[in-house]
């Protein structure tokens, strides 16, 4: 596993308008060129907003740490595939990440097993760096839902080959049961699923497992040193809220 820095994210959904959007990604920019985990590069921020925002997104995070990338992509780079957007034109964009197989994804639009895979490899073959979304459907044992993970993360990958395998990629832990309750799972499940996924995938060099599913402030207190950051969800729509999740990182870093 990497030691690179703690890594941070949220995905706008499909939460905000236009304006709206705009407006908080501009506070979000202020506040990443003045925090001293961001200009220090102690933290990786990355932002997902919808699709017709990527361009200003794009343009209002240039030079402020903050990575920007789109929240899904189709598995091949061209082609007739109607309302659909590829990796080859998020790369070209200047997009450095992408979402893959988020649970709503899954559940929602029938992406299964082979989807997932096509798509992974889709955003590796362009250089982006894949934000793959696992998790168990229901509440359970910790043991059993590593099991599921590990199961899940196997075959989003099966299809690389080669030097692929060494490419960055984000495994974003959300148990499907948690996303969008009013609490996360409990610290001790999150901290065994995500050691026996990091310890899975020790042998990857560039690879960071983060947690999400109602990731909030002191999350990352009580983890840490068991995962390598969080993928927040709707805590973070106030730019405030994101303002504390950068000091706690700064804290954790100081001590």
């Amino acid at each position: 596993m990497t030691s690179a820095p703690s890594c941070l994210g949220t995905s706008l959904k499909m939460y905000f308008g236009y304006h709206e959007t705009l407006a908080w990604c501009r506070s979000i920019a202020e506040l990443a060129r003045r925090h001293p985990v961001v200009t220090s590069h102690s933290v990786d921020l990355f932002v997902l907003p919808s699709f017709p925002l990527l361009e200003p997104a794009l343009e209002i995070f240039r030079d402020s740490g903050v990575g920007v990338g789109a929240q899904d992509l189709h598995w091949e780079d061209h082609g007739a595939f109607t309302g659909e957007v590829s990796g080859a034109l998020l790369a070209e964009m200047g997009c450095r990440y992408v979402e893959v197989g988020h649970a709503e994804r899954r559940r929602l639009f029938g992406e299964d097993e082979a989807v997932v895979t096509a798509k992974t490899t889709a955003a590796i073959r362009n250089g982006l760096t894949p934000i793959l979304c696992i998790g168990e459907a229901e509440s359970g044992p910790a043991g059993d839902a590593a099991a599921e993970c590990i199961r899940q993360v196997d075959s989003a990958v099966s299809g690389l080959t080669g030097a692929q395998h060494d490419q960055n990629l984000i495994v974003a832990y959300e148990p499907h049961w948690a996303i969008g309750a009013s609490e996360p799972a409990s610290a001790e499940h999150i901290g065994e699923v995500c050691a026996r996924l990091r310890e899975h995938l020790s042998s990857r060099t560039a690879t960071r497992v983060i947690y999400g599913g109602s990731a909030g402030p002191g999350l990352l207190t009580r983890l840490s040193g068991q995962l390598d950051g969080l993928f927040l969800g709707r805590f973070v729509h106030d730019p405030d809220a994101f303002g504390r999740m950068l000091d706690e990182t700064r804290a954790l870093h100081r001590g």
